[in-house]
């Protein structure tokens, strides 16, 4: 009995204390036991559970039923966790025994191991005794056969450099290149001896020998070709023999004979075109290239044997030939530059650059990148002088910064694939690129004729503005024709030069967009009477501005007094009287429309175009190429045709609009159909939309901008009109609503309007309509309204309008007909009550705030032990 009691209160202890396990812990127990119910969570909450086992006052009927459930679970729990108790009693033996066992077995690995190291040791000792006497043997084998090696070489060397001396005497040149070749490679293995002196006077007398070789075969070259060539067959034989030779000696003998040799080819090419002869001119450039096809066809066929295909005899003398050429020309232009026109520089660049690629498939360019190598190595070697400083060369310069900091690698690379894609590309006609500023001058000249012509066509075309279809636009057919020139020359310049000449018909190219945007597009739209609504895009001159101001003062001076107060009143009146007729009839739109198109082909071309500049210039200046300003100047020349179309139907509209604001709104009666002043409007829609949406098919975007910036200009417009009408009566206010409604429907179909086909406007245009007359709307609304006290008024005022100001409900007095010793009372009236509105946001602003910072606690511990008392309440109403 006390036992049980003990249990008991241990029970209740357990109970009553709260364990709180860290979130690892958790995680981890339900990962070992993976439960569902809800008595498992750690978040359990006993309120939450008792409400859903009895969510209802008649779901108590099963209470007891319940509360034996769970006693039974209880017992069952307490039976697995004593069995749990039990079986873990003896766990501490078992591991214990098993802890024993796993020690023993641990020494007997340990003493096996010992036992297994110290045969291995005597293994070794034993092997090592067995084989010392052969190590002694392989050593005194190797250091033997090395000996034997050593006095072999010796012999062949030494007999190498005696035969070498008879056959140097005997001229016997192909015995010689491969005797000479053997004991070169024998005399690099004595390299690590030649601190024996016998072996450095042998080493001394090869040298001798190749020095000797190297002189003998030179003057062997020079007695065969002192003359016109050899004569005999032997002497090519033996040159050919001698050839060989210098592939095997030091290269310089090689390099100075291949000099010598093909400075000796060009010398009748010097004599020929030198500066005095006729030939030497550029109109006959073309015969210095027939004479090198010439004599290398000779050459080849007389003389190609003599030297081995590696040599590139060939390819040198035609690099040398352009060389020689390239400067030839470069000192003949500069002191005859004066006579230098276009088309004698066209014909001999396409002479020049149709030479090059002749030469570029003939041969492969591999003597150009070994020149290219020696002239860098000559570059090292001459910079010895750390305080001399190369001649015409400014250390500052960003180029050579440039120059510095491209890795070697990238640099090797950017060689490598000039040579692969065109060897030859430049190498003469990089020449002439100090004069292609003739060639943009010429275009720059022939752009300005194109321009001239291009203006006349026009005039003679009158107002009609012949359009030619463009890719479905209606365009001028002359910016066609511009971009083919375009394109004409950007190809032709291309071919000359991608460097800096390209740049320069890149600036003239953009003088002549501008001067086609100002000239063919601005110059020709058509002149408004009134141009206060109009932005131009180029300012008026000066001129004009005292041409117009001194006609005027010379009409008022002959007028007299009633003549001023009637220039006075015309001046006054300007913009009613330009409304009451349209500015601009259909040949004009269709002016203006198609100057839109021709604007808009020239912005998306001159993208196009800028592109392909860049792609064609060097990669280096690509970022110099820039026509971001002639967009821009198309892209405000479109902006100023939109208003000019703009401007046009607001004209039209202003009649109706006039005639809204000088009707008697407080006399109106009774509300009917939509007003005259609506459906004036609604017909200039209907007259005006359909032909321009016709003229601009081809482009959609600019049509429907067309249609937000009248309508936000009208919407405007509209409002303005309506504070005029007052004063404003209920029925005039209701008539005005109807009308306004009329209106948004009307401006809502505005795009579609006369089209067969129905297209939805943009969401953006739908919104903006709406937005706008919604106002209009809301401020009839609030004419309309009849509250019987102010705050009741200003209150309703400031629900409809709410980003109102006192400004404008100042003028909603005004058409209300409020007197103005009233006015002042509602004015201060709205004032206070939209600082106090603007107080209360604040106050929200702070409220809600806080109320999102306290989002998420749970409920406080009153609250819980209300409902649990509630749940008391109904299970003892229930018992």
């Amino acid at each position: 009995m006390a036992a049980q009691e003990v249990d008991d209160f241990l029970d209740d202890e357990l109970v009553n204390q709260y364990i709180v396990f860290p979130p690892e812990v958790i995680a981890a127990i339900d990962q070992v036991f993976p439960s569902q119910d809800p008595l498992d969570r750690a978040d359990f909450n006993p309120v939450d559970y008792i409400n859903n086992l009895f969510p209802t006052e008649q779901s108590l009927s099963n209470i007891e039923e319940v509360i034996s459930d769970f006693q039974g679970k209880i017992h069952h729990l307490d039976s697995e966790i004593k069995s749990c108790i039990r079986s873990q009693s003896g766990v501490s033996a078992d591991g214990a025994a098993a802890l024993e066992e796993a020690q023993i077995a641990i020494c007997q690995l340990f003493a096996r191991i010992k036992d297994i190291r110290a045969k291995a040791e005597k293994s070794e000792h034993t092997v090592r005794e067995i084989t010392r006497d052969i190590k002694q043997l392989d050593i005194a084998k190797r250091n033997l056969t090395s000996a034997i090696t050593t006095l072999n070489h010796l012999h062949f060397l030494v007999f190498g450099v005696d035969q070498l001396e008879v056959l140097c005497q005997k001229r016997q040149y192909s015995e010689i290149a491969s005797l000479l070749q053997g004991v070169s490679r024998v005399m690099e293995h004595f390299t690590p001896y030649l601190d024996i002196p016998q072996v450095k006077q042998l080493a001394d007398e090869l040298d001798q020998i190749e020095k000797r070789l190297g002189d003998q075969i030179s003057n062997d070259f020079k007695e065969a070709f002192s003359g016109s060539g050899p004569k005999q067959p032997s002497t090519l034989t033996q040159l050919s023999e001698a050839c060989s030779v210098l592939n095997v000696i030091e290269p310089r003998f090689k390099r100075e004979i291949i000099r010598w040799f093909v400075g000796l080819q060009l010398v009748e090419y010097s004599h020929l075109f030198q500066e005095s002869e006729e030939n030497a001119w550029l109109d006959r450039v073309d015969r210095r290239y027939a004479w090198v096809k010439r004599h290398l066809l000779s050459f080849e066929e007389r003389m190609g044997r003599i030297f081995s295909q590696d040599w590139e005899m060939s390819e040198r003398i035609a690099v040398e030939f352009c060389i020689l050429t390239r400067n030839e020309l470069t000192k003949i232009m500069a002191k005859r530059v004066n006579e230098i026109d276009v088309k004698l520089l066209l014909f001999t660049l396409q002479k020049t650059t149709q030479f090059e690629e002749l030469l570029s498939r003939r041969f492969t360019g591999a003597s150009m990148e070994e020149l290219l190598s020696s002239e860098k190595s000559a570059k090292k070697i001459e910079s010895t002088n750390p305080f001399e400083e190369p001649v015409g060369k400014n250390p500052f310069e960003e180029e050579d910064e440039t120059e510095k900091s491209v890795p070697t690698n990238q640099a090797q690379l950017t060689i490598t694939e000039s040579l692969t894609v065109s060897p030859f590309h430049g190498l003469i006609s990089r020449c002439f690129e100090n004069h292609l500023n003739i060639f943009v001058d010429s275009q720059d000249k022939n752009l300005a004729e194109l321009m001239d012509r291009f203006v006349a066509d026009l005039k003679i075309q009158g107002p009609s503005l012949a359009q030619a279809e463009i890719e479905g636009c209606c365009v001028l057919p002359s910016c066609a024709d511009l971009f083919v020139f375009y394109k004409k020359c950007l190809l032709q310049c291309a071919q000359l030069s991608t460097g800096q000449p390209m740049l320069s018909l890149t600036s003239v190219f953009k003088k002549y967009l501008r001067e086609y945007a100002s000239r063919l597009l601005q110059s020709n739209l058509p002149r408004s009477n009134n141009t206060s609504s109009i932005t131009p895009v180029l300012p008026m001159s000066m001129s004009s501005l005292t041409k117009d101001f001194t006609r005027e003062l010379r009409d008022l001076s002959s007028g007299g007094a009633a003549g001023l107060i009637q220039n006075f009143q015309s001046l006054l009146k300007e913009g009613d009287m330009s409304s009451t007729s349209p500015k601009y009839s259909k040949d004009d739109i269709a002016r203006i429309c198609t100057i839109l198109t021709t604007a808009e082909y020239c912005l998306e071309t001159t993208q196009q175009l800028e592109g392909k500049l860049k792609e064609k210039v060097q990669p280096a200046l690509a970022d110099k190429v820039d026509l971001g300003s002639e967009q821009d100047l198309f892209g405000s020349v479109i902006s100023q045709c939109i208003q000019l179309l703009v401007a046009d139907l607001e004209c039209a509209c202003e009649p109706a609009l006039v005639t809204m604001a000088k009707t008697a709104w407080q006399t109106w009666e009774s509300v009917g159909d939509q007003s005259q002043y609506v459906t004036l409007m609604t017909s200039q829609f209907k007259h005006y939309i359909p032909f321009i949406r016709d003229c601009l098919v081809s482009s959609r975007k600019y049509f429907t901008q067309f249609c937000m910036r009248f309508v936000n200009a009208f919407m405007t417009r509209f409002v303005q009109q309506l504070y005029k009408c007052k004063p404003v009566g209920v029925v005039g206010a209701e008539q005005l609503l109807l009308d306004t409604h009329m209106l948004k429907t009307a401006l809502l179909d505005l795009p579609s309007v006369g089209s067969q086909v129905t297209r939805k406007p943009p969401a953006s245009y739908s919104k903006m309509v709406v937005k706008g007359m919604t106002r209009a709307e809301m401020i009839l609304k609030v004419v309309m309204d009849a509250s019987d006290t102010n705050a009741k008024y200003v209150a309703h005022y400031m629900r409809l309008l709410p980003e109102s100001d006192p400004s404008e409900f100042q003028k909603i007095l005004d058409m209300k007909g409020v007197r103005r010793s009233e006015q002042q009372l509602l004015v201060d009236l709205y004032r206070a009550q939209q600082s106090s509105q603007g107080d209360r946001e604040d106050s929200s602003t702070f409220s809600a705030v806080s109320a999102s910072n306290t989002q998420g606690l749970p409920l406080s511990p009153d609250h819980e032990s209300s409902r649990i008392k509630k749940l008391e309440k109904l299970i003892k109403r229930r018992l």
